[in-house]
This record gives structure tokens, C-alpha cells and sequence, in this order.
């Protein structure tokens, strides 16, 4: 299960996931990411929660970064270490800014 909960201030949108991010509720991350970020400079996601990503995670990751390459930033906030090692092993850790 996947909860997320946003706070949208100007330009900047932050969201705090907790739970798993998995094939089951990826998409509905996604649409979430995609349906606030048009107008957004800088996005931060808090995985403070987070216990596991698949690689459809990675790919919702992937793509919002892609999108906010374009238009601003993307900050990763408190992973933890099981979540920072399959980064690490994908490469993401090169390509996100994590925190």
C-alpha cells in the first residue's frame, strides 16, 4: 500500500510517501506527480516512509525527474538504507538528487 499526501505552495510541490511504491500502486503515483507539476519549479519527494521500490517505482522516478529537468528540480528526501541501496545497484543515485 502506498500513501501520499501533498502540499502544493507557489511553485513548490512536496510529497510525503509512506509504504511501498510496487507495479500495484505506481500509477496512481504518477498520475499524482503528473496531475500538480505542470507549473512546478521544484519538487520534493520525502521516502522517509517508504520500505521498498520496484522498478515501476523507478520509472515514475525516473519520468518526474525528466519533467522537472525541464522546468526546475527534484529533491529526494530521507531514504532509507534498503531503498538507497536498490538506487545505488540501478544507478539512480547517480541520476536523482537525494538528500
Amino acid at each position: 500500500m502506498l500513501d501520499i499526501k501533498k502540499t502544493i505552495e507557489g511553485e513548490k510541490a512536496f510529497y510525503a510517501l509512506s509504504g511501498r511504491i510496487d507495479s500495484s500502486n505506481a500509477p496512481d503515483l504518477e498520475q499524482a506527480i503528473k496531475a500538480s507539476i505542470d507549473d512546478v519549479t521544484d519538487l520534493t519527494l520525502d521516502m522517509k516512509n517508504i520500505d521498498y521500490i520496484s522498478s515501476a517505482g523507478l520509472r515514475v522516478l525516473l519520468a518526474a525527474q525528466k519533467q522537472m529537468n525541464k522546468q526546475g528540480k527534484m529533491t529526494i528526501l530521507n531514504v532509507n538504507e534498503s531503498v538507497m541501496e536498490i538506487f545505488e545497484v540501478t544507478g539512480f543515485s547517480d541520476i536523482l538528487t537525494i538528500e
